[in-house]
């Protein structure tokens, strides 16, 4: 299957894929509420702010594989998320990042390499993937934050020209 017809559920269960954002760089990115990387959701946000009328989105995958620290249900994890960090970014569905049940789309994103070349599983909560228009695709692990610069020419590379 093609990584944009790859179906996803939004957070108040709607499917939809990632063809809906065919024109637009995307950030997809696993996130949890209760880890030590939480508060990346505030440069997440900054960044859903600063580019999205350049052709951007962050979606965010809330995650529960890692410790246990997404534990919420969508009410819980979307009111976490606008009331904590102000997110406006699309939230989708709780899924399975690593393991025999891991959602498609990280099935792709595993063969994803980071910069180091590796490739492979989600290491942690808040990994990221820089999505570029045509496809291409741009990793960065769970302590690369946000605002770094290899995450802003990523995205900024991948913005709709």
């Amino acid at each position: 299957m093609r990584l944009r017809e790859i179906p996803l559920t939004t957070i108040d269960g709607t499917t939809t894929t990632l063809a809906e954002y065919a024109d637009r760089a995307v950030l997809v990115v696993n996130v949890a509420s209760r880890c030590g990387l939480t508060p990346q959701y505030t440069k997440l946000e900054e960044l859903q702010r600063r580019y999205e009328d350049r052709g951007f989105t962050v979606l965010g995958f809330p995650c529960n594989q890692f410790m246990n620290q997404e534990p919420g249900d969508a009410e819980e994890i979307k009111t976490f998320c606008s009331t904590s960090y102000g997110v406006t970014f699309p939230l989708m569905a709780k899924v399975r990042v690593n393991g025999r049940r891991k959602h498609p789309l990280y099935e792709l994103l595993h063969e994803v390499p980071d910069a180091a070349g590796k490739t492979g599983r989600v290491k942690w909560n808040f990994e990221k993937f820089v999505v570029a228009p045509d496809d291409s695709i741009a990793r960065f692990r769970p302590t690369v934050e946000p605002d770094d610069p290899a995450v802003i020419d990523a995205i900024e590379t991948a913005l709709p020209r």
